[in-house]
């Protein structure tokens, strides 16, 4: 079967054709820089940077466009609290979040366009939405946007037009001078001391959906194939990007993508329910494998339970694979090079392209690990290499090296790490299986960690 994936505007999967033959081009909505990252944040960017793997592995050529919002309410409310520029706000927060991404393990974006980098192509875009008749402009507040005329605004948010004005007041904001409570702002007039640029119809800055309107189409070009980002974004943010595009005759996303929020403790992560998490201390907890892994067990249109018991697991889950790495390296089978098991690798996609089901294709990838350890019991060395070598390949499409890897491997095992491999040891021992208690102790050696045995038991401390 072809790659099918679940379109938010056509509400169902459908089969996945590119622009351009060979390859996709895809725009993630990147993070509004005014605070830490939280684990919505990461959810997101996990999101898409598996499907960007999964694709660039079938052999398509990704081009990934990922903007930075760093001029909006928020950062400007953060600068006036804290006395300080908006552009510092913004570059502090955009390097820590930035700093969180690389420990991630996300691959950066091919283009990433900085909001106040595009004011110009804005200003273009809202002369031209007034030329056309579908905006307006309101004497000492900006420029609207008048949802009137289209027929179809509000079917990215599965609603018609009416019920979204019965709603009106939940989700946008009703100001009498609109001509419509869903009329909204692409261009706000400026207020004393805010960052603002000279336009035909007054001095201000632009509103938040005409920068994604901007930047997607000066990146990516006009009918680019995806558009991403998390669903709280679905409505009004990308409803009213469209409809810019659309106003303008143009063709926006062939296929709307949005991934789920972050649930902890049974409720949707914000700050208002004081349940906001940051995403650093997230990875500081279990590691980036173990958060990426947790990610992957949910399929990314589902929300996602958090919590520090499911973060353990996911720790746990991935020194399962670890371990299962040592006994490889240890019986010198070959992960890297070799034949893999081809039905699986035929399973594994059939996951994949049903619309980027990571669940089923872990199931996969860990029932490999289990017959593969089964046929090392079995001295089955052969068998255990093929599948072993497909198992890390698939973890390897997801993102998830086996084994140490980068940040985990600077800093040696965990505490708990080294407690469990020590226990091993000591079944080892008590099984008179000397060469498999004296493998663990060079194994932590060579990860920095001295053991001595005792009357007492077994001590041991980093070199």
């Amino acid at each position: 079967m072809p790659l099918h994936i679940y379109d938010t505007m056509q509400r169902q999967k459908v089969p996945f054709v590119p622009r351009a033959e060979g390859e996709v081009a895809m725009y993630v909505c990147g993070p509004t820089v005014y605070d830490l990252p939280h684990l919505g944040h990461g959810r997101t960017a996990l999101t898409y940077d598996t499907i960007r793997r999964y694709l660039t592995w079938t052999g398509l050529r990704v081009l990934v466009a990922s903007n930075v919002t760093d001029i909006d309410d928020k950062i400007i409310a953060r600068a006036e609290e804290e006395g300080r520029t908006e552009p510092d706000v913004a570059a502090e927060f955009t390097a820590k979040y930035d700093e969180q991404m690389e420990r991630l393990g996300i691959l950066p974006p091919d283009s990433r366009p900085h909001a106040t980098q595009f004011i110009d192509g804005m200003i273009d875009i809202v002369s031209q939405l007034i030329d056309l008749g579908a905006a307006y402009v309101v004497e000492d507040k900006g420029v609207y946007f008048s949802v009137g005329n289209l027929s179809e605004y509000g079917r990215l948010a599965g609603r018609t037009l009416a019920q979204l004005l019965d709603d009106a007041g939940q989700r946008v904001d009703v100001d009498t001078d609109k001509e419509s409570p869903l009329d909204f702002a692409l261009w706000k007039s400026a207020k004393p001391g805010e960052p603002s640029w000279p336009t035909p119809w007054g001095v201000g800055r632009p509103g938040w959906h005409t920068e994604c309107v901007a930047m997607s189409l000066n990146a990516l070009g006009p009918g680019f194939d995806i558009h991403g980002g998390g669903d709280d974004l679905c409505f009004p943010h990308h409803q009213n990007e469209w409809a810019q595009v659309t106003a303008m005759g143009q063709q926006f996303a062939r296929h709307w993508v949005h991934s789920a929020m972050v649930n902890v403790a049974g409720e949707k992560m914000s700050k208002s329910l004081g349940n906001f998490t940051n995403l650093a201390e997230a990875i500081d907890t279990a590691g980036p494998r173990a958060l990426r892994l947790l990610a992957l067990q949910t399929h990314y249109r589902r929300a996602m339970e958090m919590g520090r018991d499911a973060l353990m697991a996911a720790d746990a889950a991935v020194n399962r694979l670890d371990t299962f790495h040592r006994r490889m390296v240890t019986a010198d089978v070959d992960l890297n090079d070799g034949d893999l098991d081809e039905a699986s690798i035929a399973a594994f996609r059939s996951a994949m392209d049903d619309d980027f089901s990571t669940p089923t294709a872990l199931d996969n990838a860990f029932s490999l690990i289990r017959n593969a350890n089964i046929d090392l019991d079995n001295s089955d060395l052969s068998a255990a290499g093929v599948k072993g070598r497909t198992a890390v390949e698939m973890f390897s499409v997801l993102g998830i090296d086996i084994g140490p890897q980068g940040e985990e491997a600077s800093v040696g095992p965990t505490g708990q790490q080294i407690e469990d491999l020590l226990e091993q040891r000591t079944q080892a021992r008590a099984d008179k299986d000397f060469a498999t208690a004296d493998r663990i102790r060079d194994d932590l050696a060579s990860a920095g960690v001295v053991i001595e045995d005792s009357p007492n038991g077994v001590v041991w401390h980093r070199a």
